[in-house]
């Protein structure tokens, strides 16, 4: 038998999932070709680099600059957390 609290929460669970991919299709329609890209402080653009992209809403784009065709792309929520856990030192190499 089916717990009502569990079906209320699997059913937040699913619009939750479905208000995140509607984001990430939103944020991979749109049109970058434009964008400023920029590197960390002191780097140059003939160097190896990350590069990011401010995007709409906070989101973001980022790139290799070895492979300016390959891009990622990130809501604010996923970007915030990606900055918050690198400063927490959850990246890195040990």
């Amino acid at each position: 038998m089916t717990d009502v609290h569990e079906t209320s929460t699997a059913s937040a669970d699913a619009a939750l999932a479905a208000e995140k991919k509607r984001q990430k299709d939103e944020l991979y329609a749109l049109d970058i070709s434009d964008v400023e890209w920029e590197g960390a402080p002191g780097t140059s653009p003939d160097e190896e680099r990350v590069e990011i992209a401010r995007l709409p809403e906070g989101a973001v784009a980022m790139r290799s600059s070895l492979d300016k065709g390959t891009v990622l792309r990130y809501t604010k929520a996923e970007w915030d957390a990606f900055v918050l856990g690198a400063r927490d030192g959850e990246f890195d190499l040990r």
